[in-house]
């Protein structure tokens, strides 16, 4: 007797409308809400930051690189929920600058930190034009962040460091933005779709696809 499986479609990736350059004003309202959410959060990331974690790495420092993901969450959601070029920048531009505005100890500063973060989340999803958005690209987004951020800290912040340090601060800052950026701001994307608070966006569509099969 010969028995016939029935295979569930793979679901398709959803990209923003076309052109891609042509943001809608619910993606610009959407981006400066996320923003504005992830600067508030980032802010009370901070106070943390700059108690028990900054105790943790008392004895050597660049074990702070293994908690610097969270700051990195801004631009890879913003990336994975627009889907437009800059995105990833504003959206961690946005929540940098709403971090300071509630005061941080790297004041100002906080927002050349937002930018370089941005624009290493923003070459992740350029690479691969804009059209790939499952864990591998988040977890490249997230790694990406890192790098600029750490020529950023090692010149403004820790230039005294030697330089055994200092390299040794890079790989901690990739592995958090891997795992806390990449893979939690992967699942933080899909839990907001199923609660329903993206179906104007790719996320909220392939998730409604996916149902309806």
């Amino acid at each position: 007797m010969t028995t016939t499986q029935t295979r569930k479609p793979r679901s398709r990736t959803v990209l923003a409308t076309r052109p891609l350059t042509g943001w809608r004003t619910v993606d610009l309202l959407t981006v400066a809400f996320l923003g504005v959410a992830f600067g508030v959060a980032y802010w009370g990331y901070g106070l943390l930051y700059n108690g028990p974690i900054s105790a943790l790495g008392f004895l050597f420092q660049p074990m702070f690189g293994l908690f610097v993901g969270f700051w990195f969450l801004a631009g890879v959601v913003g990336g994975l929920v627009i889907r437009r070029p800059g995105a990833a920048v504003a959206c961690e531009l946005i929540a940098a600058m709403v971090s300071a505005l509630f005061g941080t100890q790297w004041g100002l500063t906080t927002v050349v930190s937002g930018l370089a973060q941005g624009l290493g989340a923003e070459l992740a999803f350029a690479v691969f034009a804009y059209k790939a958005f499952g864990p591998v690209v988040a977890v490249l987004a997230g790694m990406l962040s890192a790098p600029l951020e750490w020529v950023y800290e090692i010149v403004s912040y820790f230039p005294d460091w030697s330089w055994t340090w200092k390299l040794a601060y890079l790989p901690l800052m990739v592995v958090s933005g891997a795992i806390v950026a990449g893979l939690f701001g992967w699942v933080l994307t899909g839990a907001l779709a199923r609660a329903g608070a993206l179906g104007p966006f790719p996320p909220g569509q392939e998730l409604l696809e996916q149902r309806a099969v």
